[in-house]
């Protein structure tokens, strides 16, 4: 999850959800009308389309809204097995345009099964919920979290204002649950008995959900970077804290033993002193420790982006900033041309429909402010906890309700040192699935299929052959 991003923050009454199983769709296998994608080469092989479904499941034959595709179909050789859907994450993240620039990490999965992604209802073209202008945006993640209860409130308060008067129709309707009868809409749509699935981050809730609602529909699923959708939003910022800190700490000595250009967590926090009294100017734009502090957020989401995160320190310390705002734009969702995606306001959007859960303002900070003495990075963040206190719609809590008995065997994967989803979840949600196989990788990053060659093997082998991992499986 993001901010988190990566990374964290996170009706008007409505019957968006009900506490029982959603019933199994009705709707008639209509064809999915794809055609060529915008901005991709016909070449490169992708197919795109726009699915109407109802805006309130509750009124069927109301209004309705589109959600954007993306597909690309199976290269062989093999039979081909179906479809496998993916969702990449966020709450918020875009999968049409992830799986444009992420297909070929999943070529041996796309031999067998068409890959199939999606922009879930309230992100970027499938009505994405929108609300601020670029600059005013920036500005407001540039002040925000705040440790100032008052001016903490304030930022809030305007966001969701601002969310509700460009984007406050759709607010009510972008939970998971919602969310989850989309993706039954797409496999009845497909032509697909069941849903195999390979859900990331956030796509964990989402393949868990989905899991409990259609348990019988529920084909070969792989849930990596587990979340667990029990947890209030306090605690979910606190462990997530706690989490970015442990990963920091062993990205600092991993650094000491590269010869590290700067004197550790000393040096790091001198720069963030520093860039609090004055911010460092890059082509008119201000890095200030709040964009170093999601600048280093983002870097660790992998090891890969550790070298880049040195340099850009480094870099800052000499008076250089440009390094930590790119990382920190790609955290953000920030475009070349200067606008941003719908990353970060999705994700509130879809964190508070997702609950009930509405800790205050004044909770939240002082939260922040007692992390903040073992985390001076991190802490400051679960401020953003509050941000649903003031959220203009309504939450559901049977978002967060997992029970997928019923269903085949779910393979839960969980990374020892994950930040953004710390490892405790996975034990977690495998348990509350009733149908979960855990999965451990020992090591570094935010997922771990692609990034390890013992999970790569063991969860091909459950798409492409059906082989299900022993529970308990660790690989080094």
């Amino acid at each position: 999850m993001r901010r988190l991003a990566a990374v964290a923050a996170l009706l008007a009454l409505c019957a968006c959800g009900t506490t029982a199983p959603a019933p199994e769709t009705r709707a008639k296998p209509a064809e999915i009308n794809w055609g060529a994608c915008e901005k991709i080469a016909p070449t490169a092989g992708f197919q795109c389309a726009t699915m109407e479904v109802p805006l309130d499941y509750t009124k069927p034959d109301g209004k309705t809204i589109g959600i954007a595709l993306i597909r690309l179909r199976a290269t062989g050789p093999g039979a081909k097995i179906g479809s496998l859907l993916l969702n990449f994450g966020g709450p918020g993240g875009s999968g049409v345009s992830t799986l444009t620039d992420a297909a070929a990490a999943f070529r041996s999965l796309g031999g067998r099964y068409d890959l199939v992604s999606f922009d879930p209802r309230g992100v970027e073209r499938s009505d994405g919920v929108r609300c601020m202008d670029p600059k005013p945006f920036e500005a407001f993640l540039q002040a925000e979290p705040s440790l100032d209860v008052p001016t903490q409130t304030r930022l809030l308060t305007e966001f969701a204002q601002a969310c509700q008067k460009h984007s406050g129709e759709i607010l009510p309707y972008v939970g998971t649950l919602n969310a989850v009868r989309d993706m039954e809409m797409l496999r009845v749509r497909l032509g697909d008995p069941k849903l195999n699935f390979l859900g990331f981050s956030y796509g964990t809730h989402l393949g868990a959900l989905y899991a409990t609602q259609f348990p019988k529909r529920t084909g070969r699923m792989v849930l990596d970077a587990a979340v667990d959708p029990a947890l209030g939003l306090l605690e979910q910022s606190k462990t997530q804290a706690k989490g970015f800190q442990r990963a920091y700490e062993n990205y600092l000595a991993d650094c000491a033993t590269q010869d590290c250009p700067f004197n550790g967590n000393t040096a790091v926090l001198g720069l963030l002193s520093s860039l609090r009294r004055k911010p460092l100017n890059v082509q008119g734009r201000l890095v200030t420790d709040d964009t170093a502090r999601v600048a280093i957020a983002e870097a660790l989401y992998s090891e890969l982006t550790w070298p880049l995160l040195t340099q850009a320190i480094a870099d800052a310390i000499a008076g250089n900033g440009a390094g930590l705002l790119n990382l920190a734009d790609s955290y953000s969702g920030r475009q070349p041309d200067g606008s941003y995606n719908t990353l970060q306001s999705s994700l509130i959007a879809i964190l508070c429909a997702d609950t009930t859960d509405r800790p205050s303002v004044q909770e939240s900070v002082s939260l922040a402010k007692e992390m903040s003495k073992k985390s001076p990075i991190f802490g400051p963040d679960v401020a953003s906890a509050g941000g649903c206190s003031v959220w203009p719609a309504r939450g559901e809590d049977s978002n967060k309700h997992i029970d997928a008995r019923g269903s085949g065997p779910i393979v839960v994967i969980g990374t020892t040192n994950d930040p953004a989803t710390p490892y405790e979840w996975a034990p977690k949600l495998t348990e509350q699935l009733g149908t979960g196989v855990l999965l451990t990788l020992k090591g570094e990053g935010h997922g771990a299929y692609g990034q390890n060659t013992c999970i790569d093997m063991l969860v091909d082998a459950y798409f492409l052959d059906g082989k299900v991992p022993g529970n308990g499986t660790v690989c080094p």
